[in-house]
């Protein structure tokens, strides 16, 4: 699989977004019985908690794996930005097959992060040559507080022994490594563990076993289970980093993986909406077909503006891991808290849309949303649940709030990141640190972006009602500002309220990503469809976006911090966004038609013309 080429002289087009649709391509046709990616038959190995084998092949085929690898270590990854494009194509298709196939490179980051380039060139070796990798950090009686990790790593004449346990970790059972997070020193502490990369292939007969498959609500075919270690040796060599450098390790490499999750939760967002889309076309109510509904008219297009929004802010994160590697701690936290949120609620609005057929296992769409619903809850929980991620900001926010109020941006690394013809830099995973020194460009450039947007509505180049939006932002962001810097941090029983302000922070950072997106690509985004060209026509994405966030943001949607005010920090009132989501139906239903994803910028996509998972299957008429 080749990477397409930027081409001068002309509007570029988004070269991760080719790459992907041109691997989508690869895998075939979806609604091919006789493919493995075939909705009906990942619903019968789901209905089964079978794994599903066939399809987790084809990936390998397709050479998926050398894209966890980085070009440094011998593989084909070359930017964040690619593989959050391939994962989002996998998701589309099937949830539990991407969960089960990306946890490799989950299991392989702290390696790439921490390890040396002879651990790395050895491991990715191994890893595009199909190996399996698991990344055992969880346990059963600590959950994500791995500072009370159990399992322990004892220093012997020739490395280390590994006893206890670690569960509910994905392909515990089917992977040929595991990398495990072991108490190195008697007392813990943030120094006292450490990662060793284990080799099961390696270890002697006896010394693990793997523990029984977890019963879970959605990826049920998923290997979600757990190992035990009884005195299993490993060598010197299988440790990751310094002995206890393992809790650092791993939340630079979270920074990462959590990133990335927001793939998972675009790719499930875009099949929701497809089945409700498809289903709206052609279903008729009172004698008029769903879609033209007013109330079903609007659902879809409020969903089709959400996932909009998670797109871009995902485009700069995803460059972000290149161009604002340093911030990273903070960008992570936000989109993994913000994306899967927002898709959850996404795809509940879909399923209220297709009413019973949103329950049916079998008969509509071959069980498809059901399946999604339930697949896409675990997304939210993978790296760090919503808590954690909200408390990582929430412990942040007396810095995040200085950089604000002084405007200190990173100014390259946000242009890189926004621009989407602009090449981002090599990775260098030595700049991810664990809290950010200079807080979060993307945020802090809302002020500066609100003026330009001034100018360019001066001179006619954008609508009034964008600007206005925008406005009405800015006074949130500001205030919201205000409010952590107010806070006051306790080391325990954080308050509700500071969870309230973190959820509105990474609203306000969505506005100031969808801005950047749509300032620096408006004169070069590739217009190659219709409904592309239709999106950036006058801002109507824009205004669509931010039209969404001002109404998340109003009083009434979002609770008060406790003790200061209804509504504190909210805009006025919310929008009465009902014209300008109409305008966004006509790009909704062609994406829809030629099987593009719904997206910003032109991406293609398998089999178009069949752009429903449900058309080769006759509806199930229920009253």
């Amino acid at each position: 699989m080749t990477r397409p080429q930027l081409v001068p002289d002309r509007p570029a087009r988004y070269a991760p977004y080719d790459l992907a649709g041109s691997f989508d391509q690869d895998l075939g046709d979806p609604h091919r019985q006789d493919l493995p990616f075939f909705a009906g038959r990942l619903r019968e190995l789901d209905a089964l908690e079978e794994f599903p084998e066939d399809a987790v092949r084809r990936l390998d085929e397709q050479r998926l794996p050398s894209h966890y690898v980085p070009v440094r270590h011998g593989g084909e990854l070359r930017s964040y930005e690619d593989l959050l494009q391939l994962v989002r194509v996998v998701a589309r298709r099937d949830l539990t097959v991407a969960i089960a196939h990306t946890k490799t490179y989950l299991g392989a980051v702290s390696t790439w992060v921490g390890g040396t380039a002879d651990q790395a060139g050895a491991l990715g070796e191994r890893v595009s040559a199909g190996a399996v990798v698991s990344w055992a950090l969880t346990e059963r009686d600590h959950g994500s507080d791995l500072l009370s990790g159990g399992l322990t790593a004892t220093a012997t004449a020739d490395g280390y022994r590994l006893d206890g346990e670690k569960w509910l970790i994905n392909n515990a059972t089917r992977s040929h490594l595991v990398c495990v997070l072991a108490r190195t020193a008697p007392e813990g502490g943030t120094r006292g563990y450490s990662l060793l990369l284990a080799d099961k292939e390696r270890l002697a007969p006896g010394t693990y076993s793997t523990l029984p498959a977890a019963k879970t609500h959605g990826i049920r075919g998923a290997d979600i289970s757990g190992i035990a270690f009884h005195g299993a040796e490993v060598p010197a060599g299988a440790l990751i980093g310094a002995e206890g450098q393992g809790i650092e390790i791993v939340l630079r490499s979270l920074q990462i993986t959590r990133t990335i999750c927001a793939a998972l939760s675009l790719g499930a967002a875009d099949r929701a909406l497809r089945i409700s889309a498809g289903f709206g076309l052609e279903h008729e109510l009172y004698g008029k077909r769903l879609i033209d509904l007013p109330q079903a008219h609007r659902s879809l297009t409020e969903a089709y503006a959400d996932l909009l929004t998670m797109e871009a802010a995902t485009l700069v994160a995803g460059r972000g891991v290149h161009a604002l590697t340093e911030e990273m701690s903070v960008t992570s936290s936000a989109l993994k808290y913000l994306v899967p949120s927002t898709v959850d609620e996404l795809i509940s609005s879909m399923g209220q849309f297709l009413g019973a057929r949103s329950f049916l296992s079998e008969e509509f769409a071959h069980g498809a949303f059901a399946k999604l619903e339930r697949d896409h809850r675990i997304v939210g929980i993978f790296d760090g649940n919503t808590l954690v991620n909200l408390n990582a900001l929430i412990n942040q926010f007396g810095a995040l709030a200085r950089s604000y109020r002084a405007g200190r941006t990173d100014a390259e690394g946000l242009a890189t990141a926004a621009n989407l013809t602009t090449q981002v830099p090599d990775f260098d995973p030595a700049r991810l640190d664990l809290t950010s020194r200079t807080g979060n460009s993307i945020a802090a450039s809302l002020p500066a972006g609100v003026a330009e947007l001034r100018k360019l509505a001066a001179d006619g180049q954008v609508p009034p009602a964008v600007l206005a939006l925008a406005e009405d932002l800015l006074e949130t962001t500001d205030e919201t500002h205000r409010q952590m810097a107010a806070h006051r941090p306790t080391p325990r029983d954080v308050p509700a309220g500071a969870f309230s302000l973190a959820h509105r922070y990474t609203l306000c950072t969505a506005a100031a990503a969808c801005l950047q997106v749509w300032l620096r690509n408006r004169d070069t985004v590739a217009r190659d469809t219709a409904a592309v060209d239709a999106l950036w026509q006058d801002g109507l994405w824009l205004e669509a976006c931010l039209s969404r966030l001002v109404n998340r943001l109003a009083p009434g949607v979002l609770p008060a911090m406790a003790g200061e005010g209804d509504g504190a920090g909210a805009p006025k009132a919310a929008t009465d966004s009902t014209a300008v989501l109409d305008r966004l139906m006509p790009p909704l239903l062609d994406q829809f038609r030629t099987g593009e994803m719904f997206s910003l910028l032109p991406f293609p996509l398998a089999a178009p013309g069949t752009a429903s998972a449900h058309m080769a299957q006759p509806l199930l008429e229920t009253s």
